[in-house]
């Protein structure tokens, strides 16, 4: 009968970064045993963190092999697919404004024809 060991020993940089950090937020009067909680307790923050960021990338993983299955798999329904045709509507204004810049650059290039 095996029993599945569920502590792994923290990585020396887990340890080095959280007494690092235990350090850099240490009081004046704080002691050594209360600096070594701290960062004991950091570490485990710093553990928490990784495994819900491993748990998070393996669900991901698990999600996007399933959308892969998904797509390779045809369903009946993507048979019978109905074609949806989309028409884009411009807005008259800028086409207005087009309109008027020339013409107003035709009445000025007439203007300065005549006036000379």
């Amino acid at each position: 009968m095996m029993t599945k060991n569920t502590y792994q020993k923290p990585s020396p940089q887990t340890q080095e970064e959280a007494l690092r950090v235990a350090k850099g937020i240490q009081r004046p009067a704080q002691t050594k045993e209360q600096t070594k909680l701290i960062a004991q307790g950091i570490q485990k923050g710093i553990e928490l963190y990784k495994k819900q960021q491993k748990e998070k990338a393996r669900e991901l993983n698990r999600r996007l092999k399933k959308a892969a299955n998904q797509k390779t798999v045809p369903n009946e329904a993507d048979e019978h697919e109905v074609e949806h045709i989309i028409v884009y509507r411009q807005h008259w204004l800028p086409w207005v404004l087009l309109a008027v810049s020339w013409i107003g650059v035709g009445v000025g290039y007439l203007a300065g024809f005549f006036c000379q």
